[in-house]
C-alpha cells in the first residue's frame, strides 16, 4: 500500500494524473476524428446519390421533369427507408419556398421540409426531421435543365428550366457506429489506463528499491548488525551512501578520542589523589582525617563520573551493541574460577539475542563490579 506523504504516491499520483489526462485527451480527438471521418463518407455518399438523379432526371415540352430512367436503388424504394431524394421548381413564386413536383417512393406522400432554396452554383448541406422524425442529413442543389428547342403537335417547347434537387439520408447507421466506437475506445482507455496505472506503480517502486535499501543498512548499522552501508547503489544514491559511511567513520573516530581523553584524565587525576592520600595516611589530627574523607570523596566522585561520561559516549555511537550473552558468560567463567576456593558458585541465565545499546567494556565493567561485590 503507497503512503499518502510517500515519494512512491507522488510520483505514482502525478504520472497517473498526467497519464490520465493524456488518455482523455487522445480519446476525446479520436471519437471526433472518427465522427468527422463518418460524416464525411456519409455527405460523399449523399453526393452520389444526388449526381445519380441529376444523372436521370430529364425535362419534358411541358417544362415537367420526368425520369425516363428510373432510379433503381433500394433504400429508395421502401416506404420511409430514411433515404429520401425530391426535386422542387424554383421559379416563379416557387422560389422562395420551393414545391415539391417529384419525389422518391421512400417518401410516400410526405415531403422533405429543407426551407429557401440556395443560390444557383452553390451546394448546400445541412440537417432536416424525416416523415418518421428521424434525423437526417441532406445535400441539395439548383440545377437548370435544358429542353430541346423544338415544336410538338405544333406546340413550342419551354426552354430551360431550374428545379431544387435534394437527396437526404438517416444519421442513425452513422450515429450507431459512432456509438459502438465510442465504446470500444471506452474500454480500451479504461484497460490501457490501469495497465499504465499499474506499470508506473511498478516502476516507481522499483526504482525507489534503493533508498529502501539505504534504509534498511541504516536500521542494520543502528542495531549493531553492521559498521557501514553495505551492497552497491546507483549513481544517483551512491555519494549519500559514501557521505553516510564517512559519518559513521567519523563518529566512531570522535567517541575514541573522547574516550581516550576519558583515560588520561582519569589517570591524570587518579594519581595525585593517590599521593595525597599516602602522604596523609599516617597522619594525625582533625586536618589528616578531613583531607583523607575529602579524597575519598574526590575519587568516588571522579569515578562516578568518568563512568557516566564514558557510557554517554558509548550510547551515542552510532551502531554501539553488545551481546549479553557471552559478555556474562566470560564474566561468570572468571569470577567462578577466582572464587573457587571459597566454594562460591555462580549460576546465570541470560536469554539470547539480548543486548546492550553500548560498548563491551562498559557492559564489563558495570557487571563486573556487581559481581565482585557479589562474590566478596
Amino acid at each position: 500500500m503507497l503512503r499518502i506523504n510517500s515519494l512512491a504516491f507522488r510520483l505514482s499520483a502525478i504520472a497517473a494524473v498526467w497519464s490520465l489526462l493524456g488518455l482523455l485527451a487522445g480519446s476525446l480527438g479520436l471519437s471526433t476524428l472518427f465522427r468527422t471521418s463518418a460524416e464525411r463518407n456519409f455527405d460523399t455518399r449523399l453526393m452520389s446519390d444526388l449526381e445519380g438523379v441529376i444523372a436521370v432526371a430529364d425535362l419534358d415540352c411541358d417544362g415537367t421533369v420526368t425520369m425516363p430512367r428510373p432510379l433503381v436503388a433500394e433504400r429508395f424504394m421502401n416506404p420511409f427507408s430514411g433515404f429520401y431524394w425530391q426535386i422542387a421548381n424554383v421559379e416563379g413564386a416557387n422560389a422562395a419556398k420551393p414545391k415539391a413536383t417529384m419525389r422518391s417512393r421512400s417518401l410516400w406522400d410526405q415531403s422533405l421540409a429543407l426551407g429557401a432554396a440556395p443560390p444557383a452554383g452553390v451546394i448546400r448541406s445541412g440537417y432536416a426531421t424525416g416523415p418518421k422524425q428521424q434525423h437526417l442529413r441532406y445535400i441539395e442543389r439548383i440545377v437548370s435543365l435544358p429542353a430541346f428547342d423544338e415544336t410538338v403537335d405544333g406546340k413550342t417547347c419551354q426552354g430551360n428550366k431550374s428545379f431544387l434537387f435534394a437527396v437526404a439520408g438517416d444519421l442513425q447507421d452513422v450515429e450507431d457506429d459512432v456509438a459502438s466506437f465510442d465504446s470500444t475506445l471506452f474500454w480500451s482507455v479504461i484497460g490501457l489506463g490501469a495497465g499504465l496505472i499499474g506499470a508506473m506503480i511498478v516502476q516507481v517502486r522499483l526504482g525507489l528499491a534503493p533508498l529502501r535499501q539505504v534504509s534498511q543498512s541504516l536500521a542494520a548499522i543502528r542495531e549493531g548488525r553492521a559498521d557501514h552501508l553495505e551492497g552497491k547503489f546507483p549513481v544517483e544514491i551512491q555519494p549519500l551512501a559514501d557521505e553516510l559511511n564517512a559519518l559513521v567513520a567519523h563518529n566512531a573516530e570522535v567517541v575514541a578520542r573522547a574516550r581516550t581523553h576519558v583515560a588520561n584524565l582519569a589517570h591524570f587525576l587518579k594519581t595525585p589523589l593517590s599521593v595525597i592520600a599516602n602522604e596523609v595516611q599516617g597522619a594525625q589530627g582533625s586536618m589528616a582525617e578531613t583531607v583523607a574523607r575529602q579524597v575519598h570523596v574526590m575519587r568516588r566522585q571522579v569515578d562516578h563520573y568518568l563512568a557516566r561520561a564514558r557510557t554517554v559516549a558509548s550510547a551515542k555511537v552510532i551502531g554501539a551493541r553488545t551481546d549479553v550473552a557471552p559478555m556474562v558468560g566470560d564474566l561468570t567463567r572468571a569470577l567462578s574460577k577466582i572464587y573457587a576456593p571459597r566454594g562460591i558458585r555462580i549460576e546465570r541465565y541470560c536469554p539470547d539475542g539480548l543486548t546492550f545499546r553500548g560498548d563491551r567494556s562498559d557492559l564489563e565493567e558495570m557487571v563486573g563490579n556487581l559481581l565482585d561485590n557479589a562474590c566478596k
